[in-house]
């Protein structure tokens, strides 16, 4: 039997989509053997953060995570020698936070890193992402940053894709969801080496820095899915909508979890009950994140209860919607949603007549 189960699936047909997630906290996998300090710190600021307990360039991607201004950091060192990270990861699977990052990661590393995302999201239902370097992970958990060889007023020397990547994983962290990562300015950078083929590496997953003439930015705020299916469409490659997706699924975990696990009769009216507190959470997400234009709806997932009841050996074949609405179903609380998130504006077409 296990623990409670919580399971909630999103799925989308055609180009429907969804978006934002818990979000705001970096997990930084750091390889340094400096004694002082304990193996797993987490800092609210980079002022909490003793620069002796670090080498002074692990330092200084503490300082990229920081410039983007999450709300706070979880810190893992571990041996300079050290070729297994699972321990780092299997302690970081029971911490709740959003992105991950390894500014020291090896080819064999980022293999077992990718997989583990995947396997977190895809089977364990777990909102965690990793900004990886150079990594074609064709996933929504995974931000491939490709661009090298960027000199920033945050280090002393230049920093490598994988090194910058706390500073893109900042970043995201640390972006309100009134807009999304594109075209964000990196305001740090002095060089770096541009793609000449910025949109070809987009649409093959890649987040690219991009220089407009005056500033280097984002390219395009994407992850690096790159095949798609009805139920998972292009909207799934935006680093925005999967937040969205994220923070809406994390939202009613936590809230079923706190205010009605163990607490609340699983009836008929306190499913209708749970069903009314989903809707009201969807009017606070209209504008900025859930389309306010769509019909936002969320009810008693009866086609998953007459399967459940059918499974238990109960014969729905005289019940109607009603009465398998109204159905015992255990413990199980079976809850459908049909929501649209918006993303933010970045593609203009003018057409001037004159």
């Amino acid at each position: 039997m296990g623990l409670p189960e919580i399971i909630i699936e999103f799925k989308t047909k055609g180009v429907t989509a969804i978006k934002r997630s818990a979000r705001g906290i970096v997990a930084i996998v750091l390889k340094d053997d400096t004694e002082e300090g304990q193996a797993l710190n987490i800092y609210k600021s980079v002022l909490d953060v003793d620069p002796t307990h670090f080498t002074a360039r692990n330092y200084e991607y503490l300082k990229l995570v920081y410039e983007g201004s999450p709300s706070k950091t979880i810190v893992l060192k571990v041996a300079t020698t050290e070729e297994n990270l699972n321990p780092q990861l299997k302690q970081l699977n029971d911490l709740k936070w959003n992105y991950l990052v390894i500014p020291g990661i090896t080819e064999d590393e980022k293999t077992t890193v990718a997989a583990w995302i995947k396997e977190a999201r895809d089977d364990h239902h777990k909102t965690f992402k990793a900004v990886l370097p150079n990594c074609k992970g064709d996933h929504e958990g995974i931000i491939n940053l490709t661009t090298d060889k960027i000199t920033s007023t945050l280090g002393t020397t230049a920093f490598s894709t994988a090194e910058y990547c706390c500073r893109i994983a900042g970043v995201l962290a640390g972006l309100s969801l009134a807009r999304s990562c594109t075209y964000f300015e990196l305001s740090d950078i002095t060089a770096a080496e541009v793609p000449e083929d910025a949109d070809e590496r987009i649409d093959n997953g890649e987040l690219v820095i991009v220089f407009d003439g005056e500033k280097y930015k984002i390219g395009r705020g994407v992850n690096s899915l790159t095949s798609f299916t009805p139920e998972h469409g292009q909207d799934f490659s935006k680093i925005k909508i999967i937040e969205g997706v994220d923070l809406y699924q994390d939202d009613i975990r936590e809230t079923f979890e706190s205010s009605y696990v163990g607490k609340v009769i699983n009836d008929y009216d306190n499913k209708q009950a749970f069903v009314a507190a989903i809707l009201a959470y969807h009017r606070e997400l209209e504008g900025n994140v859930l389309d306010r234009t769509f019909d936002n709806t969320a009810a008693i997932d009866v086609e998953a209860q007459e399967t459940y009841l059918q499974s238990q050996g109960t014969d729905t074949s005289e019940m109607d919607e009603t009465a398998l609405a109204q159905a015992n179903t255990g413990s199980k609380v079976f809850i459908a949603s049909n929501v649209k998130f918006v993303d933010a504006m970045e593609d203009l077409k003018l057409t001037c007549n004159m």
